[in-house]
């Protein structure tokens, strides 16, 4: 048995001010075929768990590349095209294969190409044929096209957000598609169209039940395998929107009928799962306020795994308004103020203007008399298993507050984001990070509470005002009731 597997990730915010080319997936994470380290990535777990049951299988496994981008504006067609042609040509090479395993995430959109995902999968089964098996992982905040589901025999897609589940859901994905191989199971895809697009935290009720549900399923043998894709809302694509993804083993009536009943359960969820969101005036007055801390603060629209630049200084400017004291901030992106901090030095004390660079709507940049607390080369934070580069990073400290400046844009994902960086959380009051829910579940261990912040920035996250132009399907909120004004 031969198998081969790739990865080719990114998150495509099409409104973002950003662009998208090589060197960002090179600052990112990209590693050649053999090189793919023993961690996994968000969407190469894959290739650590196909090395496992390669040494207790005993199959062959070529390795193709895997790469990952922080998400981010349109990528350039030169730079999608190359990546694209870099693993076909592999996959060429690789034949005869009985398996392809892809670690994808879902939503990348390319200059020319607005289902890059769908495309390559195509091209790989014009190469491989009808027979040999190709098994897929997504990320839930992706878009599912039909000529996704047409070409890959196994769709398996993380159930949570936080996404701390992306190992189990390449697993998953690897084991699913050996059984295939070895006739042991004939996976049969199911798609219900939710019609919504909603923000699905999976740390709070109703999407906890939800996601327990669909677990349930699985253990008790219904199904060999069932995910919601949430979509993804800053992605303009015609596939925009919520899905159910049943994988059964031949039973396409079966898995059609709980696809179905899984989708209008999760579009009864509408307009009740996002998690109460306050202005940051009053998120930062309620933390500063708070009898204990840490309190954690989440700027949820600057977040970079948006697509975003993850330099706004809104919230800070209103943090300096209100005098905060005993605050740290992680992070700002500003790869020239990082530049002039370790130019400075640990414990200058210089005149520093940073943030606010790429976007009209994310504040002014902020000029201000910083001391340099900490300069670090090659920082890294964790989520997970996986190892989430930050790059050269400066703390530097303004009257209470202690900002964190990366130069590779991230999203906050673990408290060791800060200590990592010399910063003590216990001995702050209030922890403001750039992140919708990827947080949650490292840092609500170590939060006295949680509060989530919305600002009108360069997100675009009201989706009944967004203007997508590849949508045509009616989905909610856009339409009341998408089910009703078209047949699905």
């Amino acid at each position: 048995m031969r198998i081969f597997c790739a990865s080719l990730a990114t998150e495509t915010n099409t409104f973002s001010p950003l662009r998208t080319d090589f060197s960002d997936f090179e600052q990112s994470f990209y590693a050649a075929p053999g090189d793919h380290p023993r961690t996994p990535t968000l969407c190469s777990a894959i290739f650590p768990a196909l090395r496992t049951r390669a040494a207790t299988d005993g199959f062959d496994l070529v390795e193709g590349t895997a790469t990952w981008a922080e998400p981010g504006g349109l990528i350039n067609a030169g730079t999608w095209q190359r990546l694209r042609d870099e693993i076909l040509d592999q996959v060429r090479a690789a034949m005869p294969l009985d398996g392809v395993v892809l670690g994808l995430h879902g939503a990348m959109i390319a200059e020319g190409c607005v289902d890059c995902e769908g495309t390559l999968i195509e091209a790989v089964r014009d190469i491989v044929g009808s027979k040999t098996i190709i098994g897929v992982s997504f990320d839930p905040h992706s878009h599912l096209s039909e000529k996704r589901v047409q070409n890959a025999d196994v769709i398996t897609v993380f159930k949570e957000f936080p996404h701390t589940d992306f190992v189990a859901a390449g697993e998953a994905c690897v084991d699913l598609t050996l059984r295939a191989i070895r006739k042991e199971i004939t996976p049969v895809l199911s798609v219900f169209d939710v019609r919504m697009i909603e923000i699905l935290p999976t740390s709070r009720h109703p999407m906890r039940g939800f996601v327990d549900k669909m677990t349930a399923l699985e253990k008790a043998g219904e199904v060999l395998s069932v995910s919601a894709i949430h979509g993804f809302m800053a992605g303009d694509s015609p596939d925009l929107g919520a899905k159910i993804v049943v994988v059964t083993d031949n039973q396409r009536a079966d898995g059609d009928r709980i696809a179905e009943a899984l989708g209008r359960e999760l579009f009864s969820f509408r307009g009740q799962t996002k998690p109460e969101f306050m202005s940051a005036e009053a998120a930062l007055r309620k933390a500063g306020e708070a009898p204990a801390g840490p309190v954690v603060v989440a700027d949820v629209w600057d977040n970079p795994g948006g697509g975003v630049a993850g330099d706004s200084t809104l919230v800070l400017q209103e943090a300096m308004a209100q005098n905060l004291t005993s605050a740290a901030f992680g992070t700002i992106w500003d790869p020239m103020a990082v530049r002039l901090c370790h130019a400075a030095g640990e414990g200058a004390v210089l005149d520093l203007r940073f943030g606010g660079k790429t976007s009209a709507k994310a504040g002014d940049p902020i000029d201000a008399r910083v001391k340099v607390i900490r300069n670090q080369r090659g920082a890294v934070q964790s989520f997970g298993s996986s190892v989430v580069p930050l790059g050269d990073c400066s703390v530097i400290r303004l009257g209470g507050i202690d900002v964190v400046l990366n130069s590779n844009r991230s999203q906050a994902f673990s408290p060791d984001l800060f200590t990592n960086l010399g910063i003590d959380i216990a001995e702050k009051k209030v922890l403001v990070v750039k992140s919708t829910n990827h947080f949650h579940g490292a840092f609500a261990e170590i939060a006295s509470q949680i509060i989530y912040a919305a600002v009108d920035g360069p997100y675009p996250s009201d989706p009944s005002t967004t203007p997508y132009q590849r949508l045509s399907r009616a989905i909610w909120p856009i339409c009341d009731d998408p089910h009703q004004k078209e047949p699905i």
